[in-house]
């Protein structure tokens, strides 16, 4: 924001909240220079839209870092959503290149142009290739692997298979045996001697099955 611009917004405030006015000619100008410091990197619009929506719901007097701060919030969120777009310039020029992005930047944070974000596949053929990938890989083991490591991860395998035939997950809810109270996605375990415990390899508790199978159905 421009200091000759802080008159008229100041003014604009004065007009909702009196208190923000200045009498005295020395102060005022010393307002105009502290709010303009504070401001400058503050479109005015945006600052008269802060402006309106503080008032809205607040009767305290507005400060410039609560614009400044709001503004901030809003550059940060945008940035986050945008994607840099290839810019229609020579790559193997690198200053035009880098001149390019940093003005894409610069209209996206002063909205003078849209956020570009992220486009997920949804439909087409590159969509179902992405999902029978994704099915493929599984979460952080590929399905290839987790068969070979099958024999080696006995209760893993089980729910996996559970989950492959449509039974439900029954470690997706805590086990409600009292002797056993395994939290969701721990397996069950039973007790031994001398205050051991020993995990079930043949699966989860019948009870912890049927509080699984219930919790699905609520579900559904």
């Amino acid at each position: 924001m421009k200091p000759s611009e802080l008159p008229q917004l100041l003014a604009e405030i004065a007009l909702a909240d009196p208190r923000v006015r200045r009498t005295d000619e020395i102060e005022r100008r010393a307002q105009i220079l502290m709010w303009a410091g504070i401001l400058t990197d503050v479109p005015y619009d945006y600052a008269v839209r802060a402006v309106q929506k503080h008032y809205a719901k607040s009767t305290w007097p507005i400060l410039p870092a609560d614009i400044a701060t709001k503004w901030a919030a809003t550059v940060r969120d945008r940035m986050l959503r945008d994607v840099d777009p290839t810019p229609p310039v020579d790559p193997d020029n690198a200053t035009a290149y880098r001149h390019a992005l940093a003005a894409h930047r610069r209209a996206v944070i002063t909205g003078q142009q849209p956020v570009i974000e992220h486009q997920a596949l949804t439909t087409g053929p590159e969509a179902a290739e992405v999902e029978a990938r994704m099915a493929k890989l599984g979460d952080y083991l590929t399905t290839e692997a987790r068969d070979a490591l099958a024999a080696y991860r006995p209760a893993a395998a089980a729910r996996a298979s559970a989950i492959r035939a449509g039974q439900p997950d029954a470690l997706a809810v805590a086990c409600p045996v009292e002797t056993c109270r395994a939290y969701a996605g721990r397996p069950c375990t039973r007790p031994g001697r001398g205050g051991t415990r020993h995990t079930l390899t043949e699966g989860a508790h019948p009870s912890r099955t049927e509080a699984a199978t219930a919790k699905a159905r609520t579900a559904a």
